[in-house]
């Protein structure tokens, strides 16, 4: 793999086949090479990235030395994968060169035209080095945009003083020994419940637009009614505002739900000799079916604006700074959880997302209409912890929930 991907960062005239539809606009781009040949590429990367040891830097220069043939030269901006979109809408053509971004961004960035698809050899470094989920996760209309570096989802924090290995794998088990806090209110969360019992959006495998959002009938109303059941539950509590971690440090909460993100809080929470890591557990409906819980997974990737001077320059960096060495690079100084399944990891963090991505998640899904499922899906939760979701009413609520998440999708 590594001989590959290192012959393939230095095969310069593949660029043609490599990058596709990346229209640069050579008059107005701030970006690109002087008139004595010398090649500049601006670089955007997280704030952290650039801390410290500066992987971006190291990485940047490692590259230039890969790459005697141009005469390159960097210039770093600061800027969250989460804020890639917001930044290079307002001008595309003034934005970096190469930048980092999370995979649900996807289909903004093509409408900014601020994201070029990728092909040829640097289409085959995303499918070689990652599983299918992280490799659909930057998949959009049978295009590749992006070399994913990092998963992006979440699994479960627990106390191993109140739980075993065994309890973990049921939330109903856990829920009798211990106390349990749940983002139910936040939308990127509940989905998980409807999603391990046959719930669907876009179809199986999150593609298909015009199926719709699929929270409707007796499976939809079924995960409901065990949700009205579950907040009523004394052992259950809401996670908002802080309050999952805030229960860890004071003992009144043993378990809670979140990502790679939180992990170092949880440690001075807990201790870290106390603190478990794992995937999803499963839920048992009221007529005794077990669910498995599933998560949105995602991915953060790096990306190249079709707008660049220098687009054969741009994506063999974008590559490089994807590859299975940089990926190594990043998870040794940074803790950076690769997306290359040719890394061994070894910490139980790692672990657990790797875990979790494998076996108790769903791909969220990039098409147009996913953005009708957030507010509906956050009405539900909120309503659920406010008690006004009942036995009673639970279908009603659920087939309305379903109406809206559906409201604007394709016929």
């Amino acid at each position: 793999m590594k001989k590959k991907v290192l012959a393939m960062l230095m095969a310069t005239t593949m660029v043609a086949t490599a990058l596709t539809g990346c229209g640069s606009k050579s008059d107005s781009s701030t970006t690109g090479s002087s008139s004595d040949g010398k090649i500049t590429l601006t670089v955007w990367s997280p704030q952290e990235d650039q801390d410290g040891d500066n992987w971006l830097k190291t990485e940047c220069e490692a590259f230039a030395e890969a790459h005697p043939e141009w005469d390159l030269s960097f210039e770093y901006g600061v800027c969250s994968e989460g804020d890639a979109k917001t930044n290079l809408s307002t001008d595309a053509e003034a934005g970096a060169d190469v930048y980092m971004f999370a995979n649900d961004q996807i289909a903004d960035l093509l409408n900014a035209g601020a994201i070029a698809e990728l092909g040829g050899d640097y289409a085959e470094q995303v499918k070689e080095q990652n599983d299918e989920t992280i490799v659909n996760s930057v998949t959009y209309e049978d295009g590749i945009y992006g070399i994913p570096f990092t998963a992006n989802t979440w699994f479960m924090y627990y106390d191993k003083r109140v739980f075993t290995e065994e309890d973990i794998k049921s939330l109903d088990t856990m829920l009798e020994k211990g106390k349990v806090a749940f983002p139910l209110s936040n939308s990127w969360y509940i989905a998980s419940f409807y999603a391990g019992n046959g719930c669907t959006l876009f179809g199986e495998d999150g593609t298909d637009e015009e199926a719709g959002i699929d929270f409707e009938g007796d499976k939809a109303a079924a995960v409901t009614d065990y949700l009205v059941d579950l907040v009523a539950n004394a052992n259950f509590s809401n996670d908002a505002d802080g309050f999952g971690l805030a229960g860890l440090a004071d003992g009144s909460v043993n378990a809670m739900f979140s990502g790679t993100w939180d992990y170092e809080n949880v440690v001075d929470a807990l201790g870290e000799e106390n603190v478990g890591i794992a995937q999803l557990p499963t839920y048992t409906l009221a007529d005794g079916t077990v669910c498995q819980m599933k998560s949105f997974a995602g991915s953060k990737a790096i990306g190249v604006n079709p707008n660049s001077k220098n687009p054969e320059a741009a994506v063999a960096l974008a590559a490089f700074l994807g590859s299975t060495e940089a990926q190594q690079a990043h998870y040794d100084m940074r803790n950076i959880i690769p997306t290359d399944t040719s890394i061994t990891v070894d910490d139980a963090l790692a672990q657990a997302q790797v875990d979790t991505i494998a076996n108790t998640s769903i791909l969220q899904p990039l098409v147009a209409d996913m953005g009708n499922y957030w507010s509906p899906a956050q009405n539900m939760g909120e309503e659920l912890v406010a008690g006004t979701v009942t036995h009673d009413n639970a279908a009603d609520k659920t087939a309305a929930m379903n109406e809206a998440m559906n409201s604007s999708a394709v016929e």
